[in-house]
């Protein structure tokens, strides 16, 4: 029969692990609303509604609220329960991620606000398909960043990873021929600047998709894989798994 201690350590234990997944399902919530943020400015874009543009900037500050509530959940953890190695790792990742998400809000919202601009502005310029497509792609990312700190997937975080030079590229190729559009008519040049902020944004929430992949890559092998290049990432995942585990 098992000692009051032991007992009680395994209460103590039970409690720490539901703490955890506590915090991780919070960020899962969050990661959410964040990709429905993208995908509905994107939408409020293209449909040009003005409503659904305006609504998107008004849930910014939920986002937000989210952001600070989790925060303080981990120093909390942190400094109550003084985990170590993966826990730890979980705890620092989140801190980590839940920040690149509300800067994906943040970019949200601008683009909502460009939406909104360019939808009481009554003409469609140039560059909705270029932002529709980068829109879904980066969309895309992610959810699919998000679901591979859902499902611990290494693998699934690194192809996030190299999707993120395609964004680049595909990015580089919008901006050029928007600059081009503008100054063959200069009329446009009011409009198209919206559309190039938006890609602006699209590109930055490529790069925070990129983010949240290496945040998962590092809470899965305990190595930070941040600015050493594709290459050495990959080896990093194919290679054993944290030795602390």
């Amino acid at each position: 029969m098992p000692s009051d201690k032991e007992l009680f350590n395994q209460h103590i234990s039970q409690q720490f692990n539901d703490e955890l997944e506590e915090i991780r399902t919070q960020l899962l919530e969050m990661g959410g609303l964040v990709e429905k943020q993208i995908n509905d400015a994107i939408v409020a874009l293209i449909e040009g509604d003005a409503k659904l543009a305006q609504q998107v900037r008004e849930k910014d500050d939920a986002i937000n609220q989210m952001e600070l509530d989790i925060d303080q959940e981990c120093l909390r953890i942190l400094a109550r329960r003084q985990p170590a190695a993966s826990d730890l790792r979980l705890v620092v990742s989140i801190s980590k991620i839940i920040v690149d998400l509300e800067r994906i809000g943040d970019e949200a919202s601008k683009i909502a606000k460009r939406a909104r601009d360019l939808a009481e502005d009554g003409q469609a310029p140039r560059g909705y398909v270029e932002c529709r497509h980068i829109g879904h792609h980066v969309r895309r990312m992610v959810q699919e960043a998000l679901d591979a700190f859902a499902r611990m997937d290494t693998e699934q975080a690194f192809s996030v990873a190299r999707e993120d030079k395609a964004v680049d590229q595909e990015y580089k190729t919008a901006m050029r021929e928007m600059v081009t559009f503008m100054m063959e008519d200069p009329r446009s040049i009011g409009r198209v600047l919206n559309i190039l902020w938006v890609l602006r944004s699209l590109e930055r929430v490529g790069d925070h998709a990129r983010n949240v992949a290496e945040h998962v890559i590092y809470l899965v092998k305990g190595t930070d894989v941040r600015h050493i290049g594709l290459k050495r990432m990959e080896a990093e995942v194919k290679g054993s798994s944290a030795a602390d585990e």
